[in-house]
């Protein structure tokens, strides 16, 4: 492949697969669209990255940047919202995405999805993204080349989630904690990058729809605790009832700024996070999932305290 464009390539997995992509290939030109340009710790350190600006939800302005593209990647989701912002981020702009690719004759795409989705799923989030999936599965059913990744949480050094509760791990002696039997199976970030990697280049790969997830089920009681662990400060955790973990998260979106945990998080964590094990997975594209244990250096009281 000669030109990838990866829509949400200045985020979290983005950063990383842009570095995957890289370490595979310093030929293949990776277009990385973004209304604002950025400076600091980003993809645009990397040579063969390019950082354009242009409106991702502008399927005019989506199609001259697809122009010429062997592929599409597209990692672009919220956490967070009402279902309309749901809907605009997980369906709508899936749509304009797959005009722009028709229009460009761009017929390659990976989409990254998450385990648990569904029609009838408790969240809005869950929801909205499998309805962004059918979204690419229409668009390509008619001779394009389409593939899902569904992963579970995703884990890394610079990731919100492990780091936000080791942070808290250090200011409280006791976490009160919704969902704390929710099960997840945390898969790191490298492994979700190299999926895709894998993912372009396997043609045709294991199936349509690939889950990613890691080498553990954990509830989320115990992926707290074991982050507090190798933060230096493991704390007892107390878990909320459903209806006492919804008023908390009321109460964490009246705080400013990107709340912790939102009411529609409360509801998706009833749907287990983890593989169904009836899919394709991680060692079908050749890849040993790493576990949570692998951020234990990340996590180093010394460094902590310096964050």
């Amino acid at each position: 492949m000669q030109k990838i464009v990866i829509t949400g390539g200045t985020g979290f997995v983005g950063r990383s697969l842009c570095e995957h992509l890289t370490a595979h290939s310093t030929s293949c030109r990776l277009v990385v669209p973004t209304r604002r340009l950025v400076n600091g710790r980003s993809v645009q350190v990397l040579p063969t990255v390019d950082l354009v600006q242009a409106d991702v939800h502008d399927p005019r302005a989506m199609a001259a940047v697809l122009q010429g593209a062997d592929a599409l990647v597209h990692l672009v989701a919220i956490l967070h919202g009402s279902d309309e912002a749901f809907d605009r981020a997980h369906v709508q702009l899936p749509r304009s995405l797959a005009a722009a690719c028709a229009q460009a004759g761009v017929r390659r795409v990976v989409h990254v999805s998450a385990l648990g989705v569904g029609a009838q799923a408790p969240s809005a989030y869950l929801r909205s993204k499998v309805a962004g999936e059918a979204v690419w599965q229409q668009a390509l059913a008619a001779g394009g080349d389409l593939t899902i990744l569904r992963p579970s949480v995703i884990f890394g050094a610079e990731d919100r989630f492990t780091n936000l509760f080791a942070k808290l791990s250090r200011l409280f002696p006791v976490l009160p904690l919704a969902g704390a039997g929710a099960r997840f199976q945390p898969v790191w970030v490298g492994d979700v990058a190299q999926a895709i990697v894998q993912s372009l280049l396997q043609r045709p790969g294991p199936g349509p729809i690939v889950e990613c997830a890691g080498p553990q089920v954990m509830t989320l009681q115990e992926i707290v605790q074991q982050v507090g662990a190798m933060a230096g400060c493991r704390r007892p955790v107390v878990g909320l009832p459903e209806a006492a973990g919804l008023l908390q998260a009321a109460a964490m979106g009246l705080l400013p700024g990107e709340p912790m945990m939102s009411r529609d998080n409360v509801l998706s964590m009833r749907v287990p996070n983890v593989a169904s094990g009836k899919l394709p997975g991680l060692r079908d594209l050749g890849i040993t999932p790493q576990g949570l244990a692998l951020l234990a250096p990340h996590f180093h009281p010394t460094d902590l305290r310096a964050r």
